[in-house]
């Protein structure tokens, strides 16, 4: 899987977050405007870039952006490591989301994190594995996590809604230091606004087997990028720093789009941090 933002885009975001024009990224890179103009579409420039003056204009490492330029990925990630976690890529409106569905293999109590763009990969999954839907947590409330919600809580009415959205009915916000159970894991939240007001990570625990704990962060944080600060960068980058990239190396980061990742990978990794 290709990673969500290409060079071009975290260039971009890196502008964005520190108020640099597009013709002052173009001269630190050592390349024209139109051909900065390329990159920042496509990703890709005939010309060689000047990563280190570049990076240093727009607040980047300029080692791991040229890392990503040359096709940096992270480890591919075997998830039946999870006992149990499944991944679903829902596709539509020219985008893919991520959606994730975790339950306990004694009780078949599961919890959905998010949902995509298509809710029957999940119906049928819940189906094969005889599983009871109990919670659908939401990571934040742009459309493309919640597009299937309404089908989802049309077959299962009875799943209780999490979320951090203060337009929500009380019954559905989560709780300060608030703990679900899930059979034998647990369910816990960190407030990651920034990409979004209402941006929840979700950290999924005790999992059989010693398996790493689960981060299940939205769009707050991509293999290699962040998500769209839409105004709020300085608050994005410090929720990251501090909720996301303390968790032990070893976590599992879950993003709505792209590759599953590690907190190790996007510490060594990541150009924004």
């Amino acid at each position: 899987m290709q990673l969500e933002d290409h060079l071009g885009d975290i260039v971009r975001k890196a502008c964005a977050a520190n108020a640099i024009a597009p013709a002052a990224a173009a001269r630190a890179a050592g390349v024209s405007e139109n051909e900065f103009a390329v990159l920042s579409e496509t990703g890709r420039c005939a010309q060689k870039i000047n990563f280190s003056t570049l990076a240093h204009l727009v607040g980047l490492n300029a080692a791991r952006l040229e890392a990503i330029a040359k096709g940096w990925l992270p480890a591919p990630k075997d998830v039946r490591h999870w006992r149990e976690l499944r991944v679903f890529i829902t596709a539509g409106e020219g985008l893919t989301v991520n959606c994730f569905l975790a339950w306990d293999e004694a009780t078949r109590e599961a919890a959905l994190f998010d949902t995509g763009l298509d809710a029957q990969p999940v119906l049928d999954c819940l189906a094969a594995e005889q599983l009871q839907l109990k919670h659908i947590f939401i990571t934040h409330s742009h459309w493309d996590h919640v597009e299937a919600l309404p089908q989802l809580r049309g077959a299962w009415p009875q799943a209780q809604l999490h979320s951090g959205s203060h337009r929500a009915p009380a019954a559905q916000c989560n709780q300060p230091s608030e703990i679900i159970p899930l059979g034998g894991l647990r369910v816990t939240h960190r407030a990651t606004p920034g990409h979004a007001t209402d941006g929840v990570t979700y950290l999924i625990s005790n999992w059989p087997g010693g398996a790493p704990s689960v981060a299940v962060v939205g769009d707050t944080i991509f293999a290699g990028s962040m998500g769209n600060g839409n105004g709020a960068w300085e608050l994005a980058q410090q929720k990251i720093r501090e909720q996301i990239l303390t968790l032990p190396a070893e976590t599992l980061i879950c993003p709505g789009h792209g590759p599953l990742t590690t907190v190790a990978e996007e510490k060594e990794h990541n150009p924004f941090f």
